[in-house]
């Protein structure tokens, strides 16, 4: 392997316990070669894969979701610009619904903070009688509405 990382260099490059890096391999997130006293030994094109998971988790992606994603790029060889921008496509409309609802979140909240009424004439989420129950859980005038009939989960 050309120019490989021990684990202790691979935390302090991409700024990832060695425990997170040991448990990101445990879930095919990561992969390291081992040498002849089992150390591990990781390729430098790994310090990519350890930031994707790292941005792809502060967005609110879940581990299984980065493997799948990670999955789909090529093992033979290090990802190319392309592959990650391909990568990147399957999840852009959903990082821009999330983008959304997030901006709703912080201009409701604002409204809930600075109003102070307490006594939900003028709240954006109140929910009378449960009525919206029948759309399925959550705090359905926040979330996106979904088209269609709501099967119960």
């Amino acid at each position: 392997m050309h120019e490989s990382l021990t684990i202790g260099q691979l935390s302090a490059r991409s700024g990832v316990a060695q425990s997170a890096l040991r448990y990101y391999e445990r879930l095919g997130l990561i992969r390291a070669d081992r040498t002849g006293g089992n150390q591990r030994r990781y390729a430098r094109t790994e310090l990519r894969r350890v930031a994707f998971v790292r941005i792809s988790q502060q967005v609110g992606i879940s581990l299984e979701e980065i493997r799948t994603a990670l999955d789909s790029l090529p093992s033979s060889r290090a990802p190319s610009p392309d592959d990650w921008a391909a990568l990147s496509r399957t999840w852009r409309e959903r990082l821009d619904e999330r983008i959304k609802l997030l901006g709703k979140l912080r201009d409701d909240l604002d409204g809930c903070i600075g109003c102070g009424c307490l006594s939900l004439q003028r709240c954006t989420l109140y929910n009378p009688d449960d009525s919206l129950a029948r759309e399925g859980p959550g705090a359905r005038l926040a979330l996106p509405r979904r088209e269609g009939p709501v099967t119960p989960s």
